[in-house]
């Protein structure tokens, strides 16, 4: 934790800060829906909101630099954009591919017509259902997005993931083939709203930030598996193995390692045990003491105060499992493992942009998919450093413009 945030004498106020909760415009009521439209037979879709270029300006050069302490010479909005949310159907691939309904944002520029390159963004670690693309007010960085993309004449896309936004499952957090499913079937349900709109998606390009950096790995995984073709993706603070990241927290911590970090295990392990169905994961986890208040934090009910987030993770977690052995044998261990979406060959270009004083992944994990790749000499992955000071917050505001340049290039080409 840095010596800046530990000034805030409000936990609460940690947690909304660094898990995605805007700290800029949320003052602005969300617009009243329109009437839903069908788009075929498996999604429909309402404008939710409209955003015009002085509220995008806004958003870029006041918003995102009180969010993230990051000020970029970022591109200025050059058109009003209009926010659609998405219900579309999907399945749960671990429950036996089970029907359900999901949720996402589509942000089309306002007038556009014709073809138009897609981007589908995958966010980043929330506490709140509604802190997601499809209720934009509650997310700093899909404002962001917004501002940075649909503004400059791209489409942009986003899931919720299951168990957020609209969706009534628990949330299903790093469950990394309900996490593909639900944003393959977004960009499914996104192509039919647009072929409604009379728009043509042109070149796909992904990109995510922190766990959704993890998720677009998983998702690019897919569509190459599926012969989809995607022209690039861009990661920003993207932790791409579990067992490296937990193990880190629990047995080499640092100084700088953010305190809600803890979120983490308590999201994973109860989404794990809902979606695997691993009856007890989580109780055989976490100490009796915390683990009333860990579940509360999970299923967002409201029983549970976020301020209350145990920070400490001697006080949360089992003694047992700071055994690396252990930890590595248990139910909890195994499941984290499979989390590694970066051990295939990667034929996509790919940029992972990282930050050196990330307080939620070390410099050598933010680098690892590359070097998996290259120890294979496949040379299409690069990590770049956003710089010696960027932390989470500011490798993200940084990497968006240079995403955006070089998906600027590639269409060009």
């Amino acid at each position: 934790m840095s010596a800046t945030q530990e000034v805030f004498v409000s936990m609460r106020l940690v947690v909304l800060l660094l898990l995605g909760a805007s700290l800029g415009g949320n003052a602005r009521a969300q617009a009243p829906a329109s009437s839903a439209q069908s788009a075929g037979s498996l999604a429909t879709y309402e404008l939710i909101d409209r955003y015009d270029v002085a509220r995008l300006n806004r958003i870029l050069t006041e918003e995102i630099p009180r969010a993230t302490g990051a000020t970029v010479a970022y591109t200025p909005a050059k058109c009003a954009v209009k926010l659609y949310r998405v219900t579309y159907s999907s399945s749960i691939p671990e429950q036996e591919n089970r029907p359900t309904r999901a949720s996402g944002l589509i942000a089309i520029p306002e007038n556009a017509a014709g073809s138009m390159p897609l981007v589908s963004y995958q966010h980043g670690t929330v506490l709140g259902r509604q802190e997601v693309p499809s209720f934009p007010e509650g997310s700093f960085e899909t404002r962001l997005m917004i501002a940075q993309f649909a503004s400059q004449g791209y489409v942009l896309i986003g899931a919720d993931y299951f168990g957020l936004g609209t969706s009534t499952e628990k949330d299903g957090y790093m469950v990394m083939r309900s996490q593909q499913q639900a944003c393959l079937d977004m960009h499914v349900a996104a192509l039919a709203v647009l072929k409604q709109e009379k728009i043509v998606a042109t070149s796909l390009f992904l990109t995510g930030w922190s766990q959704g950096g993890v998720v677009t790995m998983a998702l690019l995984e897919m569509l190459e598996r599926l012969k989809i073709p995607v022209t690039a993706a861009g990661t920003a603070c993207a932790q791409c193995d579990g067992f490296v990241m937990l193990n880190g927290f629990l047995n080499f911590p640092r100084p700088i390692d953010a305190p809600w970090l803890s979120a983490v295990f308590i999201l994973t392990a109860f989404s794990f045990e809902e979606y695997e169905n691993v009856p007890g994961l989580a109780e055989s986890l976490f100490t009796p003491e915390a683990y009333a208040i860990a579940k509360g934090i999970y299923l967002k009910d409201g029983s549970v105060d976020p301020a209350e987030l145990p920070t400490d993770l001697r006080t949360l977690i089992r003694r047992e499992y700071f055994d690396p052995a252990f930890f590595r044998a248990s139910a909890y261990g195994r499941l984290i493992s499979t989390m590694h979406p970066y051990r295939w060959v990667i034929r996509t270009p790919v940029r992972m942009f990282y930050g050196e004083v990330d307080e939620c992944l070390t410099v050598g994990l933010a680098r690892l998919p590359m070097e998996y790749q290259r120890a294979l000499g496949n040379t299409t992955v690069e990590a770049i450093s956003t710089g010696p000071d960027a932390n989470h917050r500011m490798a993200f505001a940084r990497a968006v413009p240079e995403w955006k340049k070089w998906f600027d290039s590639l269409i060009a080409q």
